[in-house]
């Protein structure tokens, strides 16, 4: 379990992930996830975040300039 005493999920890698895309990071909260989130899950997560925000991009850049 992680020092905080609650196991990390999925969720959590993906809420660090998010608020690093927004560039919006409490100091302690950047300092809690350093503790509890695994590189490996950040790094999928953050791969499948940019993956899904290159296909929004096309996807608006395809309807308007429809």
């Amino acid at each position: 379990m992680s020092p905080s005493g609650r196991r990390t999920t999925v969720l959590d890698a993906f809420k660090a992930v998010f608020w690093s895309f927004f560039g919006v990071r409490r100091k302690a909260d950047y300092a809690a996830d350093l503790e509890k989130l695994k590189p490996h899950h950040v790094i999928v997560a953050g791969l499948v975040a940019a993956v899904v925000f290159v296909l929004v991009l096309f996807a608006i850049v395809k309807l308007v300039t429809r």
